[in-house]
């Protein structure tokens, strides 16, 4: 290591004049020494005092860390310093420097001020980065002195020239006389800032203390511990997890984390159970003081809670954790972004938190139980005014899902033969995944003295079941449960006094005691209640139903009158539309493109009840699949990038009304299964909201695709195709009814004669021969433009011609095509095109056997002949 040569053997001793002098300035630096009371003080002695006997740049003094084996910055003269303004320096002014390398160990090792030209020794191996850093500023050299304790070295002191040479024997001498004083200096200095340190810390708890006195509710606590912890500073704030009633699990209780803006991972946060036995939350709570975790070394450590990932991912490096724990009870942890551990006061903190926090559940509890009882006694309200089974489905559902978040596995009453149990009530949303179990086991017979049953019948309150217990015990129910996911079974009996009439089944984490054996006495009153008058219901409702009944044979028909037609098809359809206009009944209307389903929608719509207000149309294909959801459902304001404001969706505008959903199957699979839950549950949730809000809604949907076909080729959803398929309404093309052809000529000619100025009184007789020997792909809607365009080009009163789309050219080459070929390839050809337009139905109702007049097997045995197959109709 080369440092600069030691300059006092180039002399000759000093004369008395200069002793005295060096005397007097180590007596006025002593005295000034003596006065210095904080950091301050030091470096005004430094920069100002020092600065006027002798030249240097800057100095700063250095403490060591003789644990950690390295040194710290402890005092900086920033206002000197040459490299404040150079990027590196906020990092080097919280470095730690290793004592275990060269540099630095010359100046342990020396006994008096030594001093290097940094140019020397910037360079060399393991030099600490703050050398070559100065050195870049224009500092040419250092003069290093030991700062000494009870024998130890517990610091440095650091004084920087841009010169060289300018640390003189004098000066050397003045820093080696003043060392030991600037030693006792710094320590006091130390000593006062740890004095104050602990004052600050006992200003800061009293007045925490004094905050959370106050503090009463949740919302109050997470203000005073926000307003708190931010003196403590910690980058990435800080969260509060409690202790679930289950007491096996914890969730987010107050926090505060700064880096985190995604509503949904809010929301996930918000709404997660975290296992208190999960490798780290159950050593904080075991620890009596703050355990700090490395993320990293965590996840390497083969933690697998999924927070510490998203810990990871919100960039998080240390995380510190401390119990809160009031007497021998443990209520919760408070993790803290924070590096530095200040022991006393995080416990002082955690201390207040935790008399806070037992003093909110305690509040939180008797609120509680409060709400409970005024909960039952509205609910008590509500049933008493049911008089139905949908009334009372409807009423247990909501206090389900809204007070116990919970949903109804199965309610089964007793038959009346006192031995045979029936499904009474269930939610089948329940087991979405796993609904063909669920259908097996609720075909199969269930009687009193089932074992499960029995046992639920015989006890006063009811059995809890873990599912876990029951999976591995061959519960055949079990298997049904777990697709839940829910932990545990609640099967309660329902009585009226002492007699037992069904059962009642929950699946759930946890539910309240006192809810379920209030909710299930008035289930028990409310069921029996409805059994009472079921008969009397049954028999007025078959009065009614005979009543209605006769009034439709009494009526003609609806009025259609929009809808052009009377042939036998329409016919059909007429008396469809009229069987099921006055219900509320989803109706599928099929039929190809053109054919007129708006308008049969509509017609049904004006024949309803509900034709006091508007019917609201939303076409599926024309929507992107993005805004499908938004246009259906609607959306909360900053619910997705672009949405400004609140909008209310389709279903809603349409309550008390009907929706009308052309182009159903054109619907992406996302909306299918959401449009699936607000059919079945007929309540909805806009995008980005938390309100479930019920709706009325009459649907109709329309589609030109075979939903069958879509169904096998998973394209829709089955379950969706069955709940739209209550009554479907089939339109025949315009080809299966030429009768009709005539009467929609001469509406559409009336119509847009009158829309484009033209008078047409006659149309001639081969027109209508013309219409009615083409194929109308395009259906009623290609005879309508048709007939437009007809009456565009018509200069006279009479309709002589209609331009029917025909290719001569294809004609021609079609013509001499058949000619080239055999008979057997004429009659193959038309088979199959016959085939392609039954959709490859062979036999039955509209199928090609019906069109060429022949019998199904017939037909079968021609194809075998000719060699037809599948691949030739369907390709």
């Amino acid at each position: 290591m080369k440092r600069v040569k030691d300059k006092s053997s180039d002399f000759s001793a000093p004369s008395l004049a200069a002793l005295e002098q060096e005397r007097r300035i180590l007596s006025e630096l002593g005295n000034d020494i003596t006065e210095v009371r904080d950091k301050n003080d030091l470096l005004v002695l430094f920069s100002k005092r020092i600065k006027s006997l002798f030249y240097f740049t800057h100095t700063i003094v250095t403490l060591i860390d003789a644990k950690d084996e390295t040194y710290t910055p402890f005092l900086l003269d920033d206002e000197c310093s040459p490299i404040r303004s150079k990027a590196i320096y906020p990092e080097l002014i919280k470095a730690h420097f290793s004592l275990n390398e060269p540099f630095i160990q010359a100046v342990l090792h020396a006994e008096e001020p030594i001093s290097f030209l940094l140019e020397d020794v910037m360079n060399q191996p393991q030099s600490p980065s703050f050398l070559q850093a100065n050195h870049e500023a224009g500092v040419k050299e250092i003069l290093m002195t030991k700062l000494m304790k009870e024998g130890m070295p517990m610091g440095f002191i650091h004084i920087y020239s841009d010169k060289h040479n300018s640390f003189t024997n004098e000066f050397r001498n003045v820093i080696k006389g003043i060392a030991p004083q600037l030693s006792g200096a710094v320590s006091n200095i130390i000593k006062n800032e740890e004095i104050l340190k602990k004052e600050k810390e006992k200003s800061f708890l009293l007045d925490f203390s004094n905050e959370i006195a106050a503090v009463r509710t949740k919302e109050e606590l997470a203000l005073a511990v926000r307003t708190a912890l931010k003196k403590l500073n910690p980058p990435g704030g800080f969260v509060i997890r409690r202790i679930n009633e289950d007491n096996t699990t914890m969730s987010p209780y107050v926090y505060d984390l700064s880096k985190t803006h995604d509503a949904e991972v809010i929301k996930a946060l918000e709404q997660a159970k975290y296992p208190i036995n999960d490798g780290l939350q159950d050593r904080v709570l075991n620890s009596p003081i703050p355990l700090l975790f490395n993320v990293d070394r965590e996840i390497q450590r083969g933690i697998t809670a999924s927070y510490l990932q998203y810990w990871k991912t919100m960039g998080f490096k240390e995380i510190v954790g401390i119990r809160l724990r009031n007497g021998e009870i443990n209520h919760g942890i408070l993790f803290l972004d924070i590096q530095e551990i200040n022991v006393r006061l995080l416990k002082g903190i955690c201390s207040q938190i935790s008399i806070a926090l037992a003093n909110i559940m305690a509040n939180e509890q008797i609120n509680k139980k409060q709400q409970e009882q005024a909960f039952l006694l509205d609910f008590s309200s509500d049933v008493a005014q049911v008089r139905t089974k949908s009334d009372l489905q409807a009423a247990i559902f909501r206090v389900l899902d809204k007070t116990m978040h919970t949903q109804l596995s199965m309610i089964r009453v007793i038959d009346e033969d006192g031995y045979n149990l029936s499904p009474f009530m269930y939610d089948e949303t329940l087991f979405e995944t796993a609904k063909k179990h669920f259908a097996e086991l609720l075909a199969n017979r269930v009687t009193i003295d089932d074992i499960y049953t029995a046992e639920v019948l015989a006890s006063e309150d009811g059995i809890v079941f873990n599912v876990e217990e029951e999976l591995k015990s061959g519960n055949a129910y079990a298997r049904l449960w777990e697709t839940t996911g829910l932990k545990n079974v609640y099967g309660l009996p329902l009585r009226v006094g002492n007699k037992n009439i069904g059962t009642i089944w929950l699946l759930a984490d946890w539910l309240s005691k006192l809810m379920l054996k209030g909710i299930c006495a008035q289930i028990s009153i409310a069921i029996a209640n409805i059994q009472a008058n079921e008969k009397l219901l049954a028999y007025k409702k078959q009065l009614e139903v005979e009543n209605d009944y006769l009034k439709e044979q009494i009526k003609t028909i609806y009025d259609f009158s929009e809808i052009i037609g009377n042939g036998e098809q329409m016919q059909k359809i007429y008396r469809l539309m009229s069987l099921v206009a006055g219900s509320n009944t989803t109706v599928l209307i099929l039929g190809e493109t053109g054919t007129g389903k708006e308008l049969i929608a509509r017609a049904i719509h004006n024949a309803s009840p509900r034709n006091d207000k508007l019917m609201v149309k939303v076409n599926c294909a024309a929507l992107p699949a993005n805004l499908i959801e938004s246009e259906l459902f609607g959306h909360e304001r900053g619910s997705f990038t672009g949405a400004i404001d609140r909008r209310i969706g389709k279903f809603e505008l349409a309550n008390n009304s009907t929706l009308f959903l052309d182009e159903v199957g054109e619907l992406p699979p996302e909306a299918q299964a959401k449009l699936l839950r607000v059919i079945q549950e007929r309540e909805l949730e806009r995008l980005g909201g938390k309100q479930t809000i019920k709706v009325d809604v009459r649907l109709i949907a329309a589609t030109n695709r075979n939903l069958e076909k879509e169904v096998e080729a998973g394209r829709f959803r089955a379950d969706l195709y069955f709940r739209l398929n209550v009554f479907p309404v089939s339109l025949p093309p315009l080809r299966e009814r030429p009768e009709d052809i005539e009467p929609l000529t001469r509406f559409f000619v009336k119509k847009y004669s009158r829309s484009t100025g033209r008078v047409i009184r006659k149309i001639a007789p081969k027109v209508i021969q013309q219409l009615r020997s083409y194929t109308w792909p395009g259906n009623v809607r290609e005879l309508e433009h048709l007939i437009e365009r007809s009456i565009l080009l018509t200069t006279g009163d009479t309709l002589l011609d209609v331009y029917i789309p025909q290719n001569k050219t294809t004609d021609k080459q079609e013509s001499a095509h058949i000619l080239n070929q055999s008979l057997e390839e004429v009659e193959r050809s038309y088979i199959i095109e016959i085939l392609r337009r039954c959709l490859g139905k062979i036999s039955g109702p509209g199928s090609a056997a019906e069109i060429l007049k022949i019998p199904g097997n017939t037909l079968h045995s021609k194809l075998k002949k000719l060699g037809i197959t599948k691949k030739d109709y369907f390709g």
